[in-house]
This record gives structure tokens, C-alpha cells and sequence, in this order.
């Protein structure tokens, strides 16, 4: 992948070295999730100054010439009425994500509301994918699973950004989710606009479910089967195979004990599934 413009060289090595001890692989596919407010905090208490743009040029040496990084850069405006633009349209997942979409490496696959961003020896598997379904089989999780990709997370626990279990969800047909479509103004990478309808596999609201994976990380956690250092230790980063994550969750899909897992109904609900 092409170097980017940085200033602090070491401080690059540094961070490199960090995640190669926490899980990264040379050559590895991986989606990266981030929270970096904390992580800077942490580097100016050292007296270092610290850009996305050093993160992003360490995690691009950590997987090298043959990895791939995947960053989510979901936008909701699409839900509002906002028209999504595919070319324009900030990622709404932090700063690092921002700093990927807009560096000329990386594309954009086409959901407007979870769409993800891809560079490195794998990207041609994203560019112009505009898949219907947010976390169906034609979507970017499909592929990260099919080539045996990893979930990486700077300081931010798993349940706070692992999308990548409603990929499971719908690949395995859970009960606490549904179908539902969306249908709002889209300017593709040309420039056209045009309406277009789209799906995400949502919380059955209805019956009061809201999404609570924390009981499933702390399972995996507790299984040993990330490496690296939970939010706020050591590093700050942890990894697993999105096929480990898949086969756990999925496991429990089809034994019927997901709820308090992967969901919890509302208390203020006296419905139930």
C-alpha cells in the first residue's frame, strides 16, 4: 500500500510492533474498528503527538504489501432523507475511518448506511461492490469471512462496534432480527443520482429487542480466543478471525440461546419472542 505523508517515524515502528504482538499478521485481511479519544490521551501524557495518520500508516505496515485493511465508515443520513453520496458522504465512525475514506488507496463499497472502505492486495473484492442487503451474502462481512479475514479493535470494546454479528444474525436467520428496506436519493461514484432501495437486518423494535453482545464478547474473552488487550491496556488493540466470531455466534443461533447473548428484550416490553 502507497506510504502516507507522516512526521513521527519511530513513533510509526512503534505502533506497528504493537500490532503485530496483539494479533496482526503480515498479509492479513482485517476490519479495523477504533475509538482513538482515549489512545491520544494516552500518547500525550508521553509528551507525543499522535495523527490518524500515524495509525493508519502502522496498520498498513503491520499487514504489508500483500494485507488488506477494511475500515467501516457507516453514514445514517440515508434513514433520515439525507441523499447518500457515495464519493462525498463523511464516515460517521470516527476519525481514523475518515482519514481512510478520504486517502486515494482506499474504496468504498456501496450500502449507504453500513458501507465499508478497502486498500491493500484485496481491494479489487470491494471496489464496486454495492450490495442490497447490509449484512447478507453479498456483502463486505461475506467476503472478510470467505478469506478468512480478522476483527481488529483499537479502545473500543466489542460491544460497542462489532457489526460484524449481524452478518451472523442474518446468515443464520435469528429471531430477534428482521428485513427492512429503505428507499432514499443516491449519487454513485459518476455523479448520477438516481432512487434506490436498500436492506439491513434490524432490531425487531416492536418487541422491545435492543442489541447487548457484551455476555458473547466476555464468552469469547473468557474461551481465550482474542489476542491482544482489551480497551485501555497494554497496546489498546485486540484481534480474532471473523470465522472464530462466526462460529460461536452461530452455534448459538441454532441452539436457540441468543437471547441475553446477543439481545436483550426492554423491561418496559411485556412482549416476547
Amino acid at each position: 500500500m502507497q506510504e502516507l505523508l507522516y512526521l513521527n517515524k519511530e513513533l510509526v515502528k512503534e505502533l506497528t510492533e504493537n500490532w503485530l504482538k496483539s494479533g496482526l499478521e503480515k498479509n492479513d485481511m482485517v476490519l479495523v474498528h477504533s475509538s482513538l479519544s482515549s489512545f491520544f490521551k494516552k500518547y500525550k501524557n508521553r509528551g507525543i503527538e499522535i495523527s490518524p495518520e500515524d495509525i493508519l500508516q502502522s496498520l498498513m505496515n503491520a499487514v504489508g504489501e500483500k494485507g488488506t485493511l477494511i475500515f467501516p465508515v457507516y453514514n445514517f443520513g440515508f434513514t433520515k432523507g439525507i441523499p447518500f453520496d457515495i464519493r462525498n458522504s463523511k464516515s460517521e465512525t470516527g476519525i481514523l475511518t475518515e482519514t481512510a475514506r478520504n486517502h486515494k488507496a482506499f474504496v468504498r463499497t456501496g450500502h449507504p448506511m453500513f458501507s465499508l472502505t478497502a486498500a491493500g492486495y484485496y481491494k479489487n473484492e470491494f471496489e464496486d461492490l454495492d450490495n442490497y442487503s447490509a449484512f447478507g451474502k453479498d456483502s463486505p462481512f461475506a467476503i472478510l469471512t470467505e478469506f478468512d479475514g480478522k476483527i481488529a479493535a483499537i479502545d473500543v470494546a466489542g460491544e460497542f462496534c462489532m457489526t460484524y454479528y449481524h452478518f451472523i444474525e442474518e446468515s443464520e436467520n435469528a429471531p430477534n432480527r428482521f428485513h427492512k428496506t429503505f428507499k432514499g436519493r443516491y449519487i454513485d461514484k459518476n455523479g448520477n443520482e438516481a432512487v434506490k432501495e436498500y436492506n439491513v437486518y434490524s432490531r425487531k423494535t416492536d418487541i422491545g429487542v435492543e442489541t447487548d453482545v457484551k455476555p458473547m464478547e466476555e464468552l469469547l474473552w473468557s474461551k481465550g480466543l482474542y489476542k491482544g488487550d482489551r480497551p485501555m491496556e497494554g497496546t489498546g488493540m485486540h484481534v480474532i478471525k471473523a470465522r472464530t466470531v462466526y462460529d460461536e455466534a452461530s452455534k448459538l443461533i441454532k441452539d436457540g440461546k441468543t437471547l441475553g447473548m446477543l439481545y436483550r428484550i426492554n423491561s418496559n416490553s411485556d412482549k416476547n419472542i
